[in-house]
């Protein structure tokens, strides 16, 4: 377990030993709970090894912030993505220091494989041979993918509204995959029962507290990517609500071992159609939606089963958190392809359109400096631009194209 020391239950408050349970056994699947560390332990393994000092170019880097002994041998390359900065982004946002911090290169084109990474290698060092997880896509294909790399059985449940190109990239790579007549809920639902009868490695993240541990690796690059500072805003698109809830972890966690002396404020973002977690943290109550509505699908939980870490982020932070559109989602992966040539898909460009958002109504103020993440990569979701008018039908005959380009 590294330098865990315990697991505290944010329902109830309890304490217990890490790796005893993944829930809180009193209060079931809604005591998610919280990872501690041992903090004078990782700040004297920070003295003995600075950040600065290490050569490894993966998420292992940060191994003594990770609750396990070693990676996974033979692990595909996870983390250490690119951090940049355009100069075009002002622009579009009217801040003067905004950087996009671009997952859509990890093995799976996501995030989600930071997560992956470390459930797989606690799955193999406590001795599984299977694991499993449900999933909108990109947990299931970063589990497939991982799991395949390892020579771990993987077995993936996804909503009937999964899109298909994910789907083609978790069937090739995942031992089973099933797809559950229902919502995202009635797949995790089952997952769960799945789990517990065939014993396997559970990964969902929004029930294993582990896996947060693995997203929270983000924010630890994006700390060293930038010279060793905390920006004043971290961007982040919102479903379950842990890729939020670990990106504050990190820089707790940094706070906590004596590295920096501040968090940086969050800001949480959610599809119109389905923002639970945003309305909670507005005062109307626990986050529920009946009808999830929003063509981010990654982002499409109506039942959000880690809130509390989110809010907990959101309110420790000082953050804010909005709504978006998905016709705003959709114009904010537009613009990041042509000002920046990274391609996301819905969920993945949620954060942008979010900050732009926030910056309009002065959220976000003009000289701040300010990290949006992009979770996932385009090509997994490229049915989401087919409404767009982006390509133009041409013959043979240069006039054509002459004509087409007089008209634009």
């Amino acid at each position: 377990m590294g330098k865990v020391t315990g697991l505290v239950c944010l329902k109830c408050g309890k304490r217990f030993a890490g790796g005893e349970h993944i829930t809180c056994p009193d209060c079931g699947l809604e005591g998610i709970f919280d990872v501690e560390y041992d903090y004078d332990e990782l700040r004297h393994s920070l003295k003995e090894s600075p950040l600065q000092s290490r050569h490894v170019n993966n998420i292992f880097r940060y191994q003594d912030f990770l609750p396990l002994s070693e990676p996974a041998p033979g692990m595909l390359k996870v983390g250490m993505t690119p951090l940049y900065r355009f100069e075009k982004m002002t622009d579009l946002t009217g801040v003067d220091e905004v950087y996009l911090k671009d997952d859509t290169v990890n093995p799976s084109s996501s995030l989600k494989d930071r997560a992956s990474a470390v459930g797989i290698a606690m799955a193999v060092e406590d001795g599984r041979r299977a694991i499993a997880c449900a999933s909108t896509g990109n947990a299931a294909s970063s589990l497939a993918v991982l799991s395949a790399s390892v020579g771990v059985d993987s077995y993936i449940f996804v909503p009937e509204s999964a899109p298909e190109p994910k789907l083609y990239q978790i069937g090739a790579c995942a031992t089973k995959v099933f797809r559950v007549k229902g919502t995202y809920e009635d797949a995790f639902d089952v997952a769960t029962e799945a789990i517990e009868k065939w014993g396997w490695y559970n990964r969902n993240c929004a029930i294993n507290p582990y896996l947060v541990e693995g997203k929270k690796t983000c924010s630890l690059e994006i700390y060293e990517q930038l010279g060793y500072c905390v920006p004043d805003w971290l961007v982040v698109p919102v479903g379950d609500g842990c890729i939020l809830s670990g990106q504050y972890k990190a820089f707790k966690d940094l706070k906590a071992a004596g590295v920096t002396d501040r968090i940086p404020r969050i800001l949480g973002v959610q599809a119109e159609g389905c923002s639970p977690v945003v309305e909670c943290f507005h005062g109307k109550g626990e986050p529920y939606c009946a009808e999830p509505n929003t063509l981010a699908d990654s982002i499409r939980v109506g039942k959000p089963r880690n809130w509390r870490k989110a809010l907990k982020a959101l309110n420790e932070s000082e953050g804010a958190a909005v709504t978006v559109s998905d016709d705003e989602i959709v114009s904010a992966i537009e613009l990041l392809g042509r000002h920046t040539g990274v391609f996301a898909e819905p969920a993945g460009s949620t954060a942008f359109a979010g900050l732009i958002r926030a910056a309009g109504e002065g959220i976000i103020e003009k000289d701040e400096r300010v990290v949006f993440l992009v979770t996932g990569s385009g090509l997994k979701d490229p049915e989401s631009l087919k409404s767009r008018d982006l390509i133009t039908d041409v013959g043979r005959d240069i006039r054509e194209v002459e004509r087409a380009l007089e008209s634009a």
